[in-house]
């Protein structure tokens, strides 16, 4: 077929624009200084996904000096001329990229890295920071009132960051939608304990000093990272499932609760195996430090963190985040209930499977302790507002609205749907809109106004 002039030129003039097009959307741009969650908007950064952190700390007990070199390996999710991390506070001294010394800028905790040449989409490149100074922990109302982030203790440092504070001792992207694994060596006195995630690779003394490397080799939120510092009896083994179990517990409190740490970690890591799906991790384990002043405890990944010996329920508690946080971790942190709800209801589930308590019985406890216009009603469980996004609601009616959801759809579905969830979204994130589909799904009913009642509205839902 032959074409006419006019159309050779129009022709001509298309593909000309399409090259054009083609030119612009491949030009190399900076990536986001944010993930784009609104309660912490300049939390992780866009342009490139985490792959692999490579962790170096050295910690001085005495100064509070933390030395650190810090390398991650990133995949472009864009044509990159710049990229940021996030790091609050202390002080860079270098930066490479792929080996290559990099140019780097700071504005608050966002430190923006310009790489000598453009990142292309889609290839992996590493960057290299080295940095130091004295780590300071976050305050503020987030965390009940407490402290949080790296807190010095009287022999080390006991080390929780949820939600925003792992960037306070290593570069990052410091939002729990960029996972990544872990390699974590630390350099401590020698007579201390360094605890982290995953299994222990080596320990070694030198000198005055003592080497641990840890590996975690699923993928892991940022702030539930450790590294975890001090004077610990430890204890090794398995449960009687067969999983490993490590746990670490501050000398000053191994005889002040009748808590036994170890015995309760191996058996309802075991119980939640049953009901939750596999066990997601290689070791399940306790820190267990005296920390009075931080007086909360964390889920932190395959060892939770305990300021101090609670009791048998915060441990239940923490070891169900382990697939409910920790394996399936929330998209944006205003699904937090996700996190906080499951784990409340856990704790509901393990009294009825010791037989002291249904978690129907629980459930109405709490309902009916409450007045319709206890403030307690005032909270919108699926979008609590960062400041308060630990309020009790998210944990206490958070877990109200599973066991009316149980109600609603009996137990076979129900008992279904919690390991369905698990399996679904394993190492990854999920919102609160990817549960209520599961459930509908599974359940074969339409739930939407049921959620909608539970989740999105104030008030006392009538029963």
């Amino acid at each position: 077929m032959a074409l006419s002039r006019s159309a050779r030129l129009a022709a001509l003039a298309t593909a000309a624009a399409s090259v054009l097009a083609i030119g612009a959307t491949r030009a190399p741009t900076p990536g986001a200084p944010g993930i784009g969650d609104s309660y912490f908007p300049k939390l992780g950064n866009g342009g490139f996904d985490a792959r692999h952190y490579d962790l170096s700390v050295a910690y001085d007990p005495g100064t509070g000096r933390m030395d650190g070199r810090t390398t991650l390996t990133a995949r472009a999710t864009q044509n990159l001329s710049s990229f940021d991390l996030d790091l609050q506070k202390l002080d860079v001294s270098r930066v490479e990229v792929d080996g290559r010394r990099a140019h780097f800028t700071r504005d608050g905790d966002e430190i923006t890295i310009t790489p000598r040449h453009t990142l292309r989409k889609g290839r992996h490149f590493t960057v290299t920071v080295t940095y130091g100074g004295v780590p300071e922990p976050l305050t503020g109302p987030i965390v009940f009132g407490s402290k949080y982030g790296w807190m010095k203790t009287p022999d080390g440092v006991f080390v929780a960051c949820e939600p925003n504070a792992a960037s306070t001792w290593f570069p990052s992207s410091d939002h729990p939608s960029d996972k990544a694994t872990y390699d974590i060596r630390i350099k401590a006195p020698r007579g201390l304990t360094a605890v982290s995630n995953g299994r222990l690779v080596s320990t070694r003394s030198r000198g005055g000093s003592t080497y641990t490397h840890w590996r975690e080799s699923r993928p892991m939120a940022t702030y539930l990272a450790t590294a975890t510092i001090g004077k610990f009896d430890v204890r090794t083994g398995r449960t009687p499932g067969g999983i490993p179990v490590y746990v670490a517990i501050d000398p000053v409190l191994k005889n002040s609760n009748s808590v036994d740490v170890y015995a309760v970690t191996a058996a309802a890591t075991d119980y939640w195996s049953k009901i939750f799906g596999p066990y997601p991790f290689e070791e399940t384990g306790a820190i267990v430090d005296d920390m009075p002043e931080a007086g909360f405890s964390l889920e932190v990944q395959s060892k939770p963190a305990y300021s101090a010996v609670r009791n048998e329920t915060t441990i239940v508690h923490e070891l169900a985040h382990q697939w409910f946080g920790d394996s399936v971790s929330v998209r944006r942190w205003q699904d937090v209930w996700l996190n906080e709800g499951f784990a409340t209801y856990a704790q509901w589930l393990w009294a009825e499977h010791q037989g002291t308590r249904s978690a129907h019985d629980s459930f109405l406890a709490g309902y009916d302790s409450r007045p319709a216009d206890s403030s307690f009603w005032q909270t919108e469980v699926a979008d609590p507002q960062r400041d308060t996004m630990f309020a009790s609601a998210v944990y206490q009616r958070g877990a109200m609205t599973l066991q009316a959801l149980r109600e609603r759809i009996g137990d076979t579905a129900f008992f279904r749907l919690l390991p369905a969830w698990t399996r679904l979204h394993r190492y990854g994130n999920a919102d609160t809109a990817d549960f209520v589909r599961l459930a509908e799904r599974i359940s074969g009913q339409r739930l939407d106004g049921f959620f909608h009642t539970w989740l999105y509205t104030t008030g006392k839902p009538a029963l």
